[in-house]
């Protein structure tokens, strides 16, 4: 079986990664995907040790400030690579590389798009203007990346609850563990064409269904994850 070749930009610790990893592992002969790089605009960035530590190949990207490092569009040439994942990247994707990637570049934001999205949107940002909107629920995006910040089209969405006493960093915690269970499924369904573009332009994205259960309490994963793969027929 050939499997779609897969690189992750990463800034940060790489627990996005981590989760991409372990589901295609758990995937086993059935995956449609192969993470062959990591890269990251960050030499210590925690997603370069875990790639190091499975045997992928990382590189460290140039940046404005840093002009040593590699460039990323003959990067990812040069590593064949056929779908770029944006798992907590927080460089601006130079236009070129978008527009060659435009059918298979992704990215997750932690909120529930067009929401709380846009420039300067990510991390603590997101969920502190959450919580000053008195939102009741946000939630996760998976979208195609164009020229714009989280505008591209929608591939996936899934809801969070905000709780009675809830600030960032509980917020933040609630929201990522739903990230750690939808963003591998669609990595994995955009490699294997059974999520496109053209199919999400369209209207067909993956949301929950109105009467879902999505509380995160304990032990609540396992449902979550059983529930995102009804959507997605896996």
């Amino acid at each position: 079986m050939t499997r779609t070749r897969i690189a992750v930009l990463a800034s940060g610790g790489g627990t996005n990664l981590q989760a991409i990893l372990d589901h295609l592992g758990r995937l086993g002969d059935r995956r449609c995907g192969e993470v062959v790089l990591v890269a990251s605009d960050r030499a210590d960035a925690g997603a370069l040790t875990r790639a190091s530590m499975r045997g992928i190949a990382t590189a460290t990207l140039a940046t404005p400030r840093r002009a040593e490092g590699a460039v990323l569009g003959p990067l990812l040439e040069g590593h064949g690579v056929e779908l770029v994942v944006l798992a907590g990247y927080l460089r601006r994707v130079p236009d070129e590389v978008v527009r060659r990637y435009a059918d298979r570049m992704i990215n997750v934001h932690p909120a529930l798009l067009p929401a709380f999205g846009g420039a300067g949107m990510y991390g603590m940002r997101v969920h502190e203007a959450v919580l000053a909107s008195g939102a009741t629920v946000t939630g996760v995006t998976a979208h195609f990346v164009d020229e714009e910040y989280d505008r591209g089209p929608i591939i996936a969405q899934w809801p969070v609850p905000v709780l009675t006493g809830d600030d960032g960093a509980t917020l933040a915690a609630r929201v990522l563990r739903v990230e750690h269970v939808l963003y591998p499924r669609v990595v994995d369904a955009v490699a294997g064409g059974r999520l496109t573009l053209a199919a999400c332009r369209g209207g067909r994205r993956l949301a929950a269904a109105a009467d879902v259960e999505f509380t995160m309490l304990s032990r609540k994963d396992d449902c979550l994850a059983e529930a995102i793969d009804r959507a997605l027929d896996c």
